[in-house]
């Protein structure tokens, strides 16, 4: 059952790495005047985080009420001492989940917030992969990780904004911090802003729990020309990957942009594992090698394209809570597949049965042997179907 629509009449920008986003979020945290609320999985307190930091505590010092939401696990390494010196300017700071993920065995510890969603003055939504992190800054001294957001304004912020203020109050509940459950006051307004159709996609553990991948088969099924998936961790399901096959037998160019750079071995190799099924099945697979790819986005017939935080692997479609926004919209889905497609031809390397040694037997028993540990990982500690609290 499909739990979002669509809205009509919204401004959608997408914007290109942090480059892009954090001038913007920083911008408009400078901005606000009213209200504050932000969502991340990471936020590590290095030249971006600190920058962002100091515009949130100015905020919540000239009275805005700012609200910050972080993952217990994904930004374990934000220091007590930074987090008390929000809290005295006013911030209200909640976890996730604050416990380590593996203090005790219980199968929820794999249940995180993985969203990335900024909203300001409920007037403006940031929504994307990018977490609060300085993509520019990496050990091996790469070019910034491929990523992107997009800047909403227009009636889906009424969508939005119920869900961000949901989850705040759901978590302040389970914190005992009742008392930073302040009632609704200020509301988006809901009058044309542009003339972009979108939808707000969840997943959560109650009604949301396949809404970004029913959105993902919905519009693969209906492909008839051209579908384009950059993904960080791709290790779909069976039912997704046959919808890929499906739409390659209707003479749909289907092509994967993929992580080249390995972050995380085990995720890495385990999706290699896929290879050489998806390319006897006639999909295209390239590496993206220039960075770290970081992106979650996908394009389909040059008018339907997605963008938010879900990796297409078992931890965002079937275990975390994420949050990507669908856009319906020719201009807006063939500037980020024009970008794609740079990434593609001038900064990817493409795959194919020829790779010997991604076909050794060696790396076949390294894939397969991460496969079968990611599967079981997630069969053990991540998935319980009655498991529905934060």
């Amino acid at each position: 059952m499909k739990n979002f629509h669509f809205v009509e009449n919204n401004q959608i920008t997408l914007l290109h790495n942090g480059a892009e986003y954090f001038p913007e979020l920083e911008a408009a945290i400078e901005k606000a005047q009213f209200e504050i609320h932000i969502e991340t999985y990471i936020f590590e307190y290095d030249a971006i985080g600190s920058k962002i930091s100091q515009a949130l505590k100015r905020a919540a010092q000239r009275g805005v009420s700012v609200h910050l939401l972080l993952d217990g696990f994904g930004s374990q390494n934000l220091s007590q001492a930074e987090i008390n010196a929000m809290l005295q300017t006013g911030m209200k700071v909640l976890i996730f989940r604050p416990e380590f993920i593996f203090s005790r065995p219980r199968r929820y510890r794999l249940r995180r917030m993985h969203r990335k969603l900024v909203i300001i003055d409920a007037q403006i939504a940031f929504i994307g992969g990018i977490n609060i992190i300085d993509d520019q800054h990496n050990p091996e001294k790469l070019t910034p990780r491929f990523d992107y957001a997009v800047a909403v304004k227009g009636p889906l912020l009424v969508q939005i904004h119920q869900a961000v203020k949901h989850l705040w109050m759901v978590v302040a509940w389970v914190r005992l911090k009742k008392r930073w459950i302040i009632p609704i006051t200020i509301k988006p307004v809901d009058k044309p802003c542009g003339n972009q159709k979108a939808a707000f996609v969840i997943r959560d553990n109650w009604r949301h729990r396949h809404d970004i991948e029913h959105a993902y088969l919905e519009a693969i099924n209906q492909a008839q020309t051209e579908i384009i998936i950059a993904n960080a961790y791709f290790l779909p399901g069976r039912k997704f990957i046959n919808a890929l096959k499906d739409a390659v037998q209707r003479g749909v160019n289907v092509e994967l942009l993929l992580q080249g750079k390995i972050e995380y071995r085990l995720q890495y190799h385990a999706t290699q594992a896929l290879y050489e099924n998806l390319l006897k099945s006639g999909i295209k697979i390239y590496e993206y090698n220039r960075s770290y790819l970081h992106a979650k986005v996908a394009v389909i017939d040059q008018h339907w394209a997605t963008v938010g935080s879900s990796n297409i692997d078992p931890f965002s479609l079937l275990m975390a809570r994420e949050a990507n926004i669908v856009i319906e919209d020719y201009q807006f889905s063939n500037e980020l597949r024009t970008s794609l497609r740079t990434a593609i031809t001038q900064e990817s390397v493409c795959i194919t049965p020829a790779n010997k040694n991604l076909f050794s037997w060696r790396k076949y028993i390294v894939n397969w042997l991460s496969f079968c540990i990611v599967r079981m990982m997630h069969g053990m500690l991540g998935y319980d179907w009655h498991d529905n609290i934060p």
